[in-house]
């Protein structure tokens, strides 16, 4: 009955939505102009002309469909990000239903990674990367909340499952190896063609199957065999590490008594 209902709706919507067909490929175009415009110069840096400008339309057009430059702006991501987050969960889903914990790993890793990697290697495009990066890195960032309305709950679900594939790790080790995860991520996502000048055409951001499987091994083994020593730990190493009988870079092997000696000499 509701699958009915559902279709039946969906014919109602078909004629204004067919009616306005030029409407839609306009929209599309200025949100493909704006996804340039923003992954090269960031929210603060562009402009709606330039936006109007990369997609061959109007001002005026741009402003009808989006409002403001914010309006757009968030339109760039609610048409990348729902996309990405149902694959994550999806990704999730298998991975939590792998008994094998290291196996469980390699799958949440994967189900993080591979999304936006196959978004790149789709468009061979870096612009999302680099509007995501942009918007990272932005200090107005959290005061706009697109990161944290659009992506914060697939985090908490990517960290959750990381926790129960890493049951001997500490919250804050988790943390930081999803941090560490998104940087690689999105640095290869906004990566214009430098890796691809530097191996001489061996490694390529838009190879979805080589960037997929090398980015997901590195970061596996990172995470599986990355755990840092407790602090106290990395303190006794620093301390037992620190020259005796005070030796420094600076004084070398001057002994103590040289020492006070060159300083009463110099009184």
């Amino acid at each position: 009955m509701e699958l009915r209902a559902t279709m039946r709706s969906a014919k109602i919507a078909r004629v204004p939505a067919e009616a306005g067909s030029v409407g839609a490929s306009s929209r599309e175009r200025i949100l493909k102009g704006a996804e340039r415009v923003f992954g090269a110069y960031g929210f603060d840096g562009a402009s709606m002309r330039q936006v109007a400008e990369a997609a061959d339309v109007p001002v005026a057009l741009v402003s009808y469909h989006f409002g403001s430059k914010e309006g757009l702006y968030r339109a760039v991501f609610e048409r990348r990000v729902p996309t990405v987050v149902e694959q994550r969960l999806a990704g999730l889903a298998i991975a939590m239903s792998e008994a094998d914990l290291d196996r469980r790993l390699e799958l949440v890793v994967k189900a993080l990674v591979f999304p936006m990697l196959r978004l790149r290697a789709h468009d061979r495009d870096p612009s999302f990367g680099r509007v995501l990066a942009h918007e990272t890195m932005d200090p107005s960032s959290e005061q706009r909340g697109f990161i944290r309305e659009m992506f914060d709950p697939i985090a908490r679900a990517v960290v959750d499952s990381l926790t129960s594939a890493l049951p001997g790790r500490t919250e804050q080790e988790i943390w930081w190896a999803y941090e560490f995860m998104l940087g690689a991520m999105v640095y290869v996502m906004g990566d214009a063609g430098r890796i691809e000048r530097l191996s001489g055409g061996l490694c390529r951001p838009d190879d979805e199957e080589g960037a997929v499987r090398h980015m997901v091994a590195f970061l596996t083994a990172g995470i599986r065999h990355g755990a840092a020593p407790p602090a106290a730990q990395l303190r006794t190493t620093q301390e037992s590490k620190r020259p005796k009988g005070g030796k420094t870079h600076a004084t070398g092997d001057v002994s103590k008594k040289q020492r006070k000696s060159a300083r009463r000499r110099a009184d």
